[in-house]
């Protein structure tokens, strides 16, 4: 079994379908598909008992969040690499999964590109990852988990931290990169991201887990270089706007000489008249 894809649901009908739409749809079948639903009462469980011959295993029942859920499919995945594609996410298009495992892979972890789909008038971006990943990208960034494929030997001695409840995914991406973990980057996007989930906003709880994430994952030796980095942040905001600014001055120069030609070429007709 080539690839285990671990879908999380709970209270989302709609985008449990969409999701469901997307993977029964796929030219590539060498999968199974694990579905862990957190007792929902929104229709959900009637979905999954529809499309229920799809699923390898499901289960509708409480749990203790979203990484108890994820944890809870990796407990039972049998595939050669682990996707997280959960509810409301789809993927790309039909072919991307054909396109992925097309060629063998000798990385740890795979991660391509993520199209954005931001609920206001924004509407659609698509974010392509670094080539190379280092604990700065990862101090101001992290990866999709729709986009990237986990090798199931990560899981035989890693897990989810579930006392976090919106960045362990972000803490264990650091974690697999302190430990040596190989990374390859795939040069195309891999799945859609609606940016209405919880891990989208900048709360106080959202903030709070970053900080511990910070304290508690990345190593002594970075910490001190973390005030540099924002004020390199800072200076490249500052000439970006400047950048900005002289941009905004060229484009207003080219117009008055525009302006100024066209105004010449009115008064010399006028005269000729």
């Amino acid at each position: 079994m080539t690839l285990s894809i671990i879908t999380i649901n709970y209270n989302n009908c709609n985008g449990l379908q969409h999701t469901i739409n997307s993977v029964i749809n796929q030219t590539f079948n060498d999968y199974e598909w694990i579905v862990v639903d957190g007792g929902s009462n929104d229709g959900s469980k009637e979905v999954l008992e529809q499309y229920a011959n799809c699923f390898s295993w499901w289960v509708s029942e409480p749990d203790k969040g979203i990484y108890n859920a994820m944890n809870k499919g990796i407990s039972v995945a049998k595939g050669e690499w682990l996707l997280f594609l959960n509810s409301g996410d789809w993927l790309y298009n039909e072919d991307i999964l054909k396109k992925v495992f097309s060629t063998a892979h000798d990385a740890d972890i795979l991660y391509g590109d993520v199209m954005y789909h931001w609920p206001d008038k924004r509407g659609m971006e698509l974010v392509e990852k670094p080539d190379s990943l280092s604990l700065y990208y990862f101090y101001k960034d992290t990866l999709c988990h729709q986009s990237t494929f986990y090798n199931q030997r990560i899981f035989t001695n890693h897990r989810y931290n579930e006392n976090l409840c919106i960045c362990s995914d972000w803490a264990l991406y650091i974690q697999l990169l302190i430990e040596n973990y190989k990374f390859e980057h795939l040069h195309f996007c891999i799945s859609n991201f609606s940016q209405d989930g919880i891990s989208t906003h900048l709360n106080e709880a959202h903030l709070k887990e970053r900080q511990w994430v910070y304290d508690n994952c990345f190593p002594n030796w970075i910490k001190p270089d973390m005030e540099t980095i924002k004020h390199i942040e800072e200076y490249n905001k500052h000439i970006e706007s400047h950048k900005s600014f002289k941009r905004i001055i060229n484009n207003a120069n080219k117009r008055v000489v525009f302006l100024g030609k066209l105004i010449n070429r009115l008064e010399k007709f006028r005269k000729n008249q």
